[in-house]
């Protein structure tokens, strides 16, 4: 149980972590930068986080449900936390598909035909797809942490 709580926290602390940094340090420092630059930087972040996100979202489900089953017995055995940080969680991986699948990929179009008005028109819609993914993984943590003592 321990290592698959370790997984777990770890997972989290990547991705959300990773999130946190992007939205509160990353947006505000490259913003003053001109657009090409800009948006490249953002470019070259998000081809270096998503494969982290990813591995993330596997150890996450492989860790979550690995801890339902062999510690809780499945899901009559788990407290309403854990079926509030599976679904807020389940959300957060369904926005993280579509902001890969979607706005990311044309995001990335964009900015390697160097069509810099059509990149900051995704990379805005990415930054709103993060801002709401950071505030319900924020949401999550608390719930993990506190969970239990409700």
């Amino acid at each position: 149980m321990a290592l698959l709580i370790a997984l777990h926290v770890l997972a989290v602390v990547v991705w959300v972590g990773g999130m946190f940094f992007a939205y509160m340090v990353l947006r505000q420092s490259a913003g003053p930068l001109e657009p090409e630059v800009r948006l490249g930087l953002w470019h070259r972040v998000f081809r270096r986080f998503f494969p982290w996100v990813w591995s993330s979202v596997v150890l996450l489900l492989a860790s979550g449900y690995g801890m339902v089953f062999l510690y809780f017995g499945g899901f009559a055995g788990a407290g309403l936390y854990i079926q509030v940080m599976q679904g807020i969680g389940i959300v957060m991986m369904l926005l993280f598909l579509y902001l890969f699948f979607m706005p990311w990929r044309r995001f990335s179009d964009a900015v390697e035909r160097r069509h810099f008005p059509a990149a900051a028109k995704q990379l805005d819609q990415i930054r709103r797809i993060v801002a709401a993914n950071l505030v319900l993984g924020l949401l999550t943590i608390i719930v993990g942490a506190s969970g239990r003592f409700w």
